[in-house]
Order: C-alpha cells, then sequence, then structure tokens
C-alpha cells in the first residue's frame, strides 16, 4: 500500500504480540540526523509504549545509509538483540549516488535476512526531496520509525512461533 494511503504511525496495539523478554537493536545512520533521528525516536518510543524497557534497546549509531548493513550485522551477530532496526535516510541529488546507496544498503540488508537468523527490519527512506522525508519521520503521513518498531516485534515473535 502506498504511504500516502496509509499513515506510518498507525497500528491497532491489540494485534500486536506480546513484547515480554524481547531485546531490540536500532542502528541509525547520522546522515540526514533531522530526519533519521525522528525516526530513530518514533522507533524507540512505540517500543516502549510497547512493553519493552530501554535495558532491552540497544541504539547505536553509523556514518551513514550503507553503513548500515555492517551495523546491522554485527549487531545481529552479537546475540545482543532479537531483532534489528536499521534506520537511515537518502534524499536525491543530481547524481547517480543516491541510485547505488539506496541499491547496496537495500541488497545488503535483504542478505542479511535472507541468511541470518534474527531479523533485520528495513527503516530506510528513499525519497526525492526533504519534504518527503519529513512527510514520513513525524510529519503528515506518520513515522517509519513508528512502522518499524511494531514490524520488529511481529518478527521476533513470528520467530518464536515458528520454532515451537
Amino acid at each position: 500500500m502506498a504511504t500516502a494511503l496509509h499513515n506510518l504511525s498507525d497500528y491497532d496495539a491489540g494485534a500486536v504480540p506480546s513484547t515480554d523478554g524481547m531485546r531490540f537493536g536500532i542502528v541509525v545512520s547520522d546522515w540526514n540526523g533531522e530526519v533519521t533521528g525522528t525516526l530513530a525516536e518514533g522507533a524507540r518510543t512505540t517500543l516502549s509504549r510497547l512493553g519493552v524497557t530501554d535495558d532491552r534497546i540497544l541504539l547505536k549509531r553509523v556514518p551513514g545509509s550503507f553503513e548500515l548493513v555492517f551495523g546491522a550485522a554485527q549487531m545481529a551477530k552479537s546475540g545482543l538483540v532479537d531483532a534489528v532496526i536499521a534506520i537511515g535516510c537518502v534524499i536525491r541529488g543530481d547524481t547517480p549516488h543516491f541510485d547505488y546507496i539506496c541499491q547496496g544498503t537495500t541488497q545488503g540488508l535483504a542478505h542479511l535476512n535472507a541468511v541470518g537468523d534474527v531479523p533485520v527490519v528495513y527503516g530506510l527512506l528513499t525519497c526525492n526531496s526533504l519534504e518527503q522525508a519529513l512527510d514520513r519521520a513525524g510529519g503528515r503521513l506518520g513515522n517509519k520509525g513508528d512502522e518499524a518498531a511494531v514490524t520488529a516485534v511481529r518478527m521476533v515473535a513470528f520467530r518464536q512461533d515458528i520454532r515451537r
């Protein structure tokens, strides 16, 4: 569903599994920090609202979105978290750099999900303008960080359920 048709912050708290004992990592790109900081705060606040205490949330920063892959991989390998939320923001510029960063980061995070044992949630905004990014970082379309946090909880519950 297109974001324009769905607020990123809307979720039915009753439909979200219990977070009892779950631990979450959030790896955040410093690039476009005005946007990524708001996304990270949205994820952290949503996890808190769902019952995750601060001592079960590990937040680490990396320089840019491309480095999210390494950060997420290291966090997943650490054994300290049950899911990783990767948060970044790439805004289209005048060169193909946007395409390379978006493609590399997307493929890297997808690879971690395909071969890893810890879910990695895709919280990368790929926008044509700063306005589009701000709309998705607590603006008129909600906060992608909220959506990523709920997705992380659901994926941990999925992993737990499939292993039973």
